[in-house]
C-alpha cells in the first residue's frame, strides 16, 4: 500500500484535520487500562514538571496531542499485524528493545524468538538493528510476526548494499532502501540527518569521539567527500517517502556522548538544534517525529538535556538511550541506564531504550 501522489496518510495529517482514527480510539483504551488500579498504589502525587497527564485519556485528547506533534502513533499502513500504541510526554513512558543479527550469527528463527521474548517482558516497540547477512528476509519475518511497532536504521542496510564501504554510499541507494523497508511495514526510521559536515570538528577534543554507528558512518562519508550529508540535503524527499506510508521519524543522535566527560558538549547540542530544524520540516510535511537522546550523562546534567530538547524541538517526543549515569560499570549497563532512565522519565521523556 502507498498513498496517492502528494497525499498524506499519516496519523498527524488525520489529527490536524480533526479526524479521530480507529488507532487513536484504540490508544485511548489502552492507555486507560489498569490506570485506576495503579493510581491507588501511589504513595504521593509527584511533580508534573510541565506535563499535563489527564486522569482519563479520551480519543480527543489523543488526537489533540498527535496534532500538536507532542505524541506519535507509529503505524505503517503496511503493518496490519501491529496493535496501535502512542509515544508522548503526556502518556505512559514506553520501552523499546533492540534485536538484530550480526556477521557472527544470522538466524531468522532466533531473531523472531528474541522479538517474542522482548514483547513478553514488556517492550512496547522493537528495533531491528541487523548488520549481518540476509537483512531483508530477517526483517520481513520480524515485521510479519510483530504485534508492536518495528523500527530500523535504514543506513545499516544501505551500507550492506555497497559492501560495507561508507564512502560508496549514495542518496539513490539510501532512497531505495527507505522505500523497500516502508513497503515491508517498518513503523519508524532512525535517520541520522543531524550529523552535518561542520559539526564533525566539534568532536575532535572529545574523550570518546563519535560512538553512534550511524553517526560515524555519516561522519566518514562527509569527511571523505568533503560535502554536506546527503541525509540533510535530501530530508524533504525522505519526508515525502515517509508520509506516503505513515512511517514515523526517529531523528537520530549521531553525535551523542559516549562518556560522561562528553555530555552536554557543543557537538551534542549543535546536532540537537539541527534536529529541531528538521522536526519543523517534517511537521510541515505531516510526518510524525520523535527525537533520539543520549547517551552517557551524569545525573546532574540529565534535566538540562530534557529541558533543552523540549525548547529546541517544539515538545516533540524524546526517545533516550538510557542515559547511562557512569562509565565505570561495564557489565552493569542495565543498572546505570536504569538510574538515568528513571530520572529522565520523571523529567518528561516519552520512550526509553533498554540498554
Amino acid at each position: 500500500l502507498r498513498a496517492k501522489q502528494g497525499k498524506a496518510v499519516t496519523q498527524l495529517a488525520y489529527a490536524r484535520a480533526g479526524i479521530i482514527t480507529p488507532e487513536m480510539e484504540f490508544v485511548a483504551i489502552r492507555e486507560n487500562l489498569g490506570r485506576q488500579m495503579s493510581r491507588g498504589k501511589l504513595q504521593r502525587d509527584g511533580e508534573a514538571l510541565g506535563a499535563a497527564i489527564p486522569d482519563f485519556v479520551t480519543p480527543e485528547f489523543v488526537r489533540d496531542e498527535v496534532a500538536r506533534g507532542r505524541a506519535i502513533i507509529p503505524a505503517n499502513i503496511n503493518h496490519p499485524e501491529s496493535e496501535p500504541m502512542i509515544i508522548g510526554r503526556n502518556f505512559l513512558v514506553k520501552i523499546n528493545a533492540n534485536i538484530g543479527n550480526s556477521a557472527v550469527t544470522s538466524s531468522m528463527a532466533e531473531e523472531v524468538e528474541k522479538m517474542v521474548w522482548a514483547i513478553r517482558w514488556g517492550a512496547d516497540t522493537v528495533m531491528d538493528l541487523s548488520t549481518g547477512r540476509n537483512i531483508h528476509n530477517i526483517r520481513d519475518w520480524i515485521v510479519r510476526n510483530s504485534p508492536v511497532p518495528i523500527g530500523t536504521v535504514p543506513l545499516y542496510q544501505a551500507l550492506e548494499k555497497v559492501g560495507g564501504i561508507a564512502e560508496d554510499l549514495t542518496w539513490e541507494v539510501y532512497r531505495d532502501t527507505l522505500i523497500e523497508q516502508a513497503e515491508q511495514g517498518v513503523d519508524y526510521f532512525t535517520i541520522h540527518a543531524g550529523v552535518r559536515l561542520h559539526y564533525i570538528p566539534l568532536t575532535v577534543d572529545r574523550v570518546t569521539g563519535i560512538v553512534s554507528r550511524g553517526g560515524s558512518i555519516m561522519a566518514k562519508w562527509c569527511l571523505h567527500h568533503h560535502r554536506e550529508s546527503f541525509l540533510y540535503e535530501h530530508f524533504a524527499e525522505i519526508c515525502d517517502i515517509c508520509r506516503a506510508y505513515d512511517v514515523s521519524f526517529s531523528l537520530g543522535d549521531g553525535l551523542r556522548p559516549g562518556s560522561i566527560a562528553d555530555a552536554n558538549d557543543a557537538a551534542q547540542f549543535a546536532e540537537l538544534e539541527t534536529l529541531g530544524e528538521l522536526t519543523k520540516i517534517a511537521w510541515a510535511k505531516d510526518c510524525q517525529v520523535m527525537i533520539e537522546g543520549p547517551g552517557h550523562v551524569p545525573m546532574h546534567k540529565i534535566k538540562q538535556n530534557m529541558d533543552k530538547q523540549l525548547a529546541v524541538c517544539g515538545e516533540a517526543p524524546f526517545y533516550t538511550l538510557g542515559p547511562l549515569t557512569t562509565d565505570i560499570a561495564p557489565g552493569y549497563d542495565h543498572i546505570t541506564s536504569g538510574i538515568g532512565a528513571a530520572m529522565i522519565g520523571w523529567f518528561g521523556t516519552a520512550m526509553l531504550c533498554y540498554v
